[in-house]
């Protein structure tokens, strides 16, 4: 595991699968965090290493940190928070303020405490490097999606702020912006869309592996589009 350890949150997700994928690949080893244990979740890769633990609290997050960074020969080098979700609703003045805080809660709250965990660890053993998931609605919001939009900034926001706050210590930050992922569930929702135009997982995952490695080491608080043609 020359690579080090990479903790993935949301490694199950849409997105996730292909992330997870690509770091196995390139030999890290991957620690991914599921709310539950899955009947059959055993490891589906060498390298590969799930724990249970609820990223929406403190204690769940630094469960997860611990995971990730126990392992001696492969230390902690790596954080790429992919938890979020997605609703869609009314304009402003139709959605409920519950609803708008929802979405700051799935989408902030998670990369917040699993980065706040990592960040002495990481800052222990030299440096490394956080990977945060914004949204293109970040800076170009859509009708409906007050609330997405704006934890999604919320997020960018965050993570400019980890990379001025950590640059001296050798600790990178840096975000990804998608456009519409083409998922299953997103082909759902969107039946009639010309799905050609969306941005694959496939795609999105090296552009993160990337950002991840030593291979960008001169890069912190980036802004990366992906928005494949959409």
């Amino acid at each position: 595991m020359g690579q080090g350890s990479v903790l993935v949150t949301g490694g199950f997700g849409g997105l996730g699968g292909a992330v997870v994928t690509a770091f196995v690949e390139a030999g890290w080893r991957v620690v991914v965090p599921e709310r539950k244990a899955r009947p059959g979740s055993g490891p589906a890769a060498a390298g590969l290493v799930r724990v249970v633990a609820d990223l929406g609290e403190p204690a769940g997050a630094a469960q997860a940190v611990e995971a990730a960074s126990g392992e001696p020969a492969a230390p902690l080098r790596a954080v790429v928070n992919l938890v979020g979700g997605y609703a869609s609703g009314g304009l402003v003045h139709e959605t409920p303020v519950e609803e708008f805080e929802r979405m700051i809660t799935v989408n902030l709250r998670p990369t917040y405490l699993v980065t706040q965990a990592a960040l002495p660890h990481l800052v222990s053993s030299g440096g490394g490097s956080v990977v945060c998931v914004s949204a293109r609605a970040a800076v170009t919001p859509f009708r409906g999606a007050a609330g997405y939009s704006t934890a999604k900034a919320a997020v960018l926001a965050f993570a400019n702020a980890v990379a001025v706050e950590y640059r001296s210590q050798n600790v990178r930050c840096n975000t990804v912006l998608p456009s519409v992922i083409d998922t299953p569930a997103n082909r759902a929702a969107q039946p009639d869309a010309d799905h050609s135009r969306w941005v694959t997982p496939a795609e999105i995952a090296p552009v993160i592996r990337f950002l991840a490695s030593a291979d960008s080491a001169p890069t912190s608080g980036a802004t990366v589009p992906v928005y494949g043609r959409a």
